[in-house]
């Protein structure tokens, strides 16, 4: 299929200069038999592509004129994905005028006119059949995260005003490194020039965005990706705990949904490892799982939950008549 898609494509691209071109011409191009180049003439015109042809000598392949946007040169997994995630993506944040997740709402509701004639009807039915819930996540700018990205692929300085989390309002001059994306949450890695360190900043608090167009050079980030370094910093504070439990992998997920969680299969369950807070948080996720666990580490968490499984099985064991019930009988 990978190898359709390229072929198509590059028909795409040799009909889009405008030119007319022959049958052998375009066969010769594309390095395919005259069979081949017709099967992929058809299947552009199946995703909606105006190709003309003209039979007999001096006859052609070309692309007709007059389309403002063509439709989008998507297959059917391609198109139902695309739905799924701008309906994902629209019911993140407030939908605040200019946001990501309002343009995201915008455009879910109109791709379908820029698809393929035949996926239409498909599209219109699964965006009917969907319903989302509002997920609270503060919204962030499309334009400001366009205009980092344009600096990040330009390696240029950028200068913004940023609020911290107590609204504290500071100047900041950067070079921009990664956007990254966790926990619903949008974050820009760069290194303050001005602080000469790394820093990460919540996107959402970011304004005023200038670029300078001042070129910097690269710096090696400072861990294995953007995200390994936003962890460390969130999760400074925390304790690594490792937990096998015995059930599969799915329902263990299903209990950590809101922790950022690494899950692996193992011969006797699933191993989770996790950064916490306290033990309590582990206990109260393990709670939603009918399964036996062995907590690995750390051993000030395996120990306080063994304390609280005393507590817990005296809390839960038959009453004992009070004195003042024992005194009437």
């Amino acid at each position: 299929m990978a190898d359709v898609m390229r072929r198509v494509l590059a028909l795409l691209a040799a009909l889009q200069t405008g030119k007319a071109f022959t049958g052998d011409e375009l066969a010769s191009r594309l390095d395919v038999n005259p069979r081949t180049l017709r099967r992929d003439v058809d299947r552009l015109r199946s995703y909606g592509y105006p190709v003309e042809t003209q039979p007999g000598p001096g006859g052609y392949y070309r692309l007709a004129a007059g389309r403002a946007m063509p439709p989008l040169l998507l297959d059917d997994d391609e198109a139902i994905a695309t739905l799924l995630g701008l309906a994902t993506l629209a019911a993140t944040g407030s939908a605040s005028e200019g946001s990501v997740d309002d343009a995201a709402t915008r455009a879910y509701g109109k791709v379908d006119q820029y698809l393929p004639k035949r996926l239409r009807p498909q599209a219109v039915a699964l965006r009917a059949s969907l319903e989302t819930t509002s997920v609270s996540a503060p919204s962030t700018s499309a334009e400001t995260m366009s205009t980092l990205a344009e600096a990040i692929h330009h390696t240029q300085v950028v200068t913004f005003d940023y609020a911290d989390a107590a609204g504290a309002s500071t100047t900041r001059r950067v070079e921009p490194h990664r956007q990254i994306h966790l926990n619903l949450r949008w974050y820009l890695l760069a290194w303050d020039t001005d602080r000469e360190d790394w820093r990460v900043f919540r996107i959402d608090r970011v304004t005023n965005v200038h670029n300078t167009g001042r070129s910097f050079t690269f710096r090696p980030l400072p861990a294995d990706s953007g995200i390994d370094y936003l962890r460390q910093g969130l999760t400074k504070h925390r304790q690594r705990v490792v937990v096998t439990i015995d059930a599969p992998m799915s329902v263990v997920a299903d209990a950590f949904t809101y922790q950022d969680v690494e899950l692996t299969l193992t011969e006797s369950g699933t191993r989770a490892v996790l950064m916490l807070d306290s033990w309590q948080w582990l206990v109260l996720n393990l709670a939603f799982i009918d399964a036996d666990f062995t907590i690995h580490e750390p051993a000030a968490f395996r120990e306080a939950c063994a304390r609280f499984s005393g507590r817990l099985q005296s809390g839960a064991s038959t009453p004992r008549p009070s004195s003042t019930a024992l005194r009437r009988m």
